[in-house]
């Protein structure tokens, strides 16, 4: 299935970027017939921008050329403006686009005579039954002038951030992220936000943050049509970690949010959803709102940069094709079509109700793994007024919902001719959902989308530059976008992401939970924990240290115990979490003379299933004395592993729920099974200060910092 996939990625772009060139400068592309598809605008986005605006355009002088009417109603109201007429104010009401237009132009001298009598003519008897197009273009052009006084009545984060943000002020604000200030605050129980802002910004995010009253939705400045779906959805996300959340995301800052969990997944994604969504309606309405204002302006001087060099204005990465459609479920919940367009065709590709999961694994997988796990998906969601339509074209998409592997595959080799990554250099919102797994992917995908965001598209495809917002032209869209990051825990790899690819202006905030419950006092099991520090003076030599102290002091000590046919090296579990050190330890231990005594078997991701089997039979019946496990083949997997009487972590795993499976589950079903007693069960850990992000989950904070200052050994031990 991956070539097919991969294949029909690539056939878009060429479709997209093969297009009929287009003159630039020349009209909206909202205005273009001839883009219809390409730019995703239905038939009533269309016929509002187009059809709508006329009726003030039409007539611009008393000496223009005769109308010749038609039959419908609408060639008779542009006739009718030829004449004119006694003002009526209730027929002014009717037509709530003519007068909201007019009060948006600069071009309402009071002299002239189409706008000081002819707009005020009797029009009850000529739209009180429009054309079926007509009545669409009117309903669109209503719904965006009541979101207009909206947005003029309060301070909208939207408005400020993207509409009101001009070149030369984004430059200085640029220009001021050399000199940040970091504070931390205490929200709630237990959570902690730290803050990087520039100097320049002000404190507002404080104080809000430092506030004990929950937020309301009305609070949140939302599409008024989104209001009362979220009201129901978001009843309780008030309360809580969640409403610090809301408040992050809806005022445009950049979010590292480090304590996802199965408790607050749902109302996270609730809300993050919603803002994902009111930020694609608010985008599309500017758009046609201004593109009336154009063809109302008779002078042409007005000038609007509402737009982007492409459509697409959200990413979301996702680890899986269920979790997708989780996220997709939550936003049509939302947003409420009138119809949905190729949703059965997702519903099959993305969906799956069975699980095939065995009821002993823990819950955290089967929230990860449970449905379609399939982890190569793109898919494009297109947004119109009264639909949504699954599978549209990434050009001509609002949302763009991926795998990191499947957009890489979608993007392009690096020296491929074919490669092309045009969609995602407009991209103004990207969220990151359930990061730790992806780390578990590959996370080089990850890092190769992140360089390849708001770059110079190589082609115009189709984009009106005369309407492009001025930070895209000067390549500065990367300081304008929102990040938004998820994950059950940090790691460096998150940090490094965070701190090359997070440069809002807006600042960007950390949001951790406190550890209350270390990993070491919750096995369950009265077992030796072990804990050895390693002298490491520089990260990059922290590989070459670790390997050098397993192999001089661990290794050693096993061999020694195998020579004088003791069983203490029976069941020697070998815990290793990165794939390059479990080759290196795999080869060592294949051909090193120090190792030649002892058997070993090993499973890795990359183990087929009957070498997993046959691997654990003789590791449980004692004829491989030890066994190597790595990190990722735990994760996918979820191995019980029986037999095991000693665990050497050779580092610790980035997630504690590991620690607690591989160290106290594992021995403690050896121990109910009586193949060891509790007394010689023990775990030894190999650690330095570069892991202080795993420790931390593991040991707890201040038992970190007491053993990170310790002076008279490398050794501790926990019983």
């Amino acid at each position: 299935m991956a070539p097919s996939r991969r294949s029909s990625a690539f056939q878009i772009t060429r479709r997209s970027r093969n297009g009929p060139p287009k003159r630039a400068f020349r009209s909206s592309r909202l205005n273009e017939p001839q883009i219809h598809a390409e730019d995703g605008q239905d038939v009533s986005e269309q016929s509002a921008v187009e059809e709508a605006p006329s009726v003030i355009s039409s007539g611009e002088g008393e000496e223009e050329e005769t109308f010749q009417p038609k039959a419908d109603s609408y060639n008779a109201l542009l006739l009718s403006l030829k004449s004119a007429g006694p003002v009526n104010e209730a027929a002014r009401k009717k037509r709530k686009l003519s007068r909201k237009l007019l009060q948006n132009t600069s071009i309402a001298p009071a002299n002239d005579g189409l706008l000081s009598s002819d707009i005020g003519i009797d029009l009850s008897n000529r739209i009180d039954q429009p054309m079926e197009g007509e009545r669409e273009a009117q309903e669109e052009s209503d719904d965006a002038d009541d979101d207009t006084e909206s947005e003029e009545d309060v301070v909208d984060p939207f408005q400020e951030h993207f509409n009101m943000l001009d070149g030369d002020k984004l430059r200085l604000t640029i220009q001021g992220l050399g000199a940040t200030t970091t504070a931390s605050v205490k929200v709630q129980d237990h959570w902690k936000v730290a803050a990087v802002i520039a100097d320049s910004a002000d404190s507002l995010w404080k104080r809000q943050l430092e506030t004990d009253v929950p937020f309301l939705v009305k609070d949140l400045n939302i599409k008024e049509k989104l209001s009362n779906r979220a009201r129901k959805q978001l009843a309780l996300a008030g309360k809580g970690i969640a409403g610090t959340f809301a408040k992050v995301i809806f005022g445009y800052s950049d979010l590292f949010f480090c304590g996802r969990s199965r408790d607050n997944r749902q109302t996270l994604q609730n809300l993050w959803c919603l803002h994902a969504l009111n930020h694609v309606l608010k985008t599309r309405d500017r758009i046609l709102k201004n593109t009336a204002r154009l063809k109302a302006d008779i002078s042409e001087a007005l000038e609007y940069r509402d737009q982007g060099f492409t459509r697409p204005k959200v990413l979301i990465l996702l680890p899986t094709r269920q979790a997708c459609a989780r996220v997709v479920e939550s936003i049509v919940s939302l947003y409420e079509p009138e119809q949905q367009e190729n949703k059965k065709r997702f519903t099959e590709s993305y969906s799956q109700d069975t699980e095939d999961i065995s009821e002993d694994k823990p819950a955290d997988f089967h929230d990860l793994f449970g449905g379609n796990d399939d982890d190569l998906f793109r898919l494009g969601l297109k947004f119109t007024r009264k639909a949504v339509k699954f599978f549209s074209q990434f050009y001509s998409s609002d949302i763009i919902f991926a795998s990191p592997l499947g957009l890489r595959m979608a993007v392009g080799a690096e020296d491929s001719r074919k490669q092309d990554f045009d969609f995602l250099s407009s991209i103004e919102l990207v969220i990151v959902d359930h990061a730790d797994a992806l780390l578990m992917q590959n996370w080089e995908h990850v890092e190769y989308i992140f360089d390849h965001l708001n770059l110079q598209p190589k082609e115009a495809h189709d984009c009106d530059f005369s309407r492009v917002r001025s930070w895209y032209l000067d390549g500065n869209a990367k300081y304008v976008r929102q990040t938004i990051l998820l994950s059950s825990f940090n790691t460096p790899e998150l940090n490094q992401l965070v701190s090359r690819h997070m440069r809002n202006v807006r600042g960007r905030l950390k949001i951790t939970p406190d550890i209350r419950d270390a990993a070491v006092l919750s096995l369950g099991v009265p077992i030796k924990q072990t804990f050895v520090r390693i002298d490491v003076p520089e990260p990059q030599k922290d590989p070459e240290a670790r390997f050098s102290s397993f192999t001089s002091v661990i290794l050693p000590s096993l061999t020694k115990l195998a020579k004088a046919g003791t069983t203490k090296t029976q069941g020697v579990l070998i815990f290793i979490p990165s794939y390059m050190d479990f080759v290196r330890v795999r080869n060592f231990l294949a051909n090193s003379v120090v190792a030649q005594n002892i058997s070993f078997g090993s499973i890795s991701e990359y183990t087929a299933a009957p070498d997993v089997a046959r691997a654990r039979s003789h590791f449980l019946t004692g004829r491989h004395a030890m066994l190597l496990y790595s990190g990722r083949s735990h994760h996918f997997r979820r191995y019980k592993i029986r037999g095991v009487k000693r665990v050497i972590m050779y580092a610790l795993p980035d997630n504690p729920l590991f620690y607690k499976e591989i160290a106290g589950e594992f021995l403690a079903r050896s121990i109910s099974e009586g193949l060891v007693i509790p007394e010689e069960a023990d775990v030894k850990s190999l650690f330095s200060k570069w892991d202080v992000l795993k420790m931390e989950r593991v040991v707890g904070t201040q038992r970190l910092r007491n053993m990170l200052k310790e002076s008279r050994g490398d050794t501790f031990d926990f019983i």
